[in-house]
């Protein structure tokens, strides 16, 4: 017989309700500072924080603070700009000084950059459909109009959805042919009479 190990149940049901952060907050080995975005890379997802007050304290010398995208305080997707005035707790680490939650001044969402990846531009511009319309540019959610019927995602037909859509079947049908019939013919030596000689195409 193993036992089990205890769970604070507390902070359980504080990650659970999302308020990890603020639990991490309160913690008396944080600190607090406050200062702007030295760098950030917006591909990999980190960068730093130049530190030019601590605890309320102004600093001789800024400090950098490590800071990660998860966490900031904004909606979408994450990142900073570089010069952008920043608010933040951290601690001390075998690393050197880590952010763990970072806002804009007065508790206000930071700004972020608006450089995106290439991967997520190419997830965005993919996702901006709106499913109720049809319509580019917006969401289901965020659509005026009233909800529409639901029709097939291929074709806009009302009479199926897309997964028995027979346009849809028909093409894969005459594409998976035509792959059939191009590996035939790329496959199969084809005999060919020059004179007296036969040779392979």
């Amino acid at each position: 017989y193993t036992p089990l190990p205890l769970v604070n149940l507390q902070s359980a049901s504080l990650c659970a309700a999302g308020g990890c952060a603020q639990a991490e907050e309160d913690d008396p080995a944080l600190f607090r500072g406050s200062g702007v975005c030295k760098w950030f890379n917006v591909r990999m997802g980190f960068g730093f924080l130049s530190m030019s007050s601590r605890d309320g304290a102004p600093l001789q010398t800024p400090q950098d603070v490590f800071v990660h995208q998860r966490k900031l305080h904004m909606e979408g997707f994450r990142s900073l700009r570089e010069g952008e005035a920043v608010e933040f707790t951290f601690k001390k680490s075998s690393k050197g000084l880590e952010s763990i939650w970072v806002t804009g001044p007065n508790g206000a969402p930071c700004l972020g950059n608006e450089r995106r990846p290439k991967s997520a531009q190419k997830r965005r511009s993919k996702g901006d459909k709106c499913y109720n319309c049809g319509g580019p540019g917006h969401h289901a959610k965020e659509c005026q109009l009233p909800p529409q019927p639901k029709k097939c995602h291929f074709c806009q037909s009302i009479s199926h959805m897309v997964a028995s859509c027979p346009v849809k079947a028909q093409q894969h049908t005459r594409g998976s042919t035509e792959v059939s019939m191009t590996y035939i013919l790329s496959s199969t030596p084809v005999h060919v009479e020059a004179s007296t000689k036969s040779f392979y195409l």
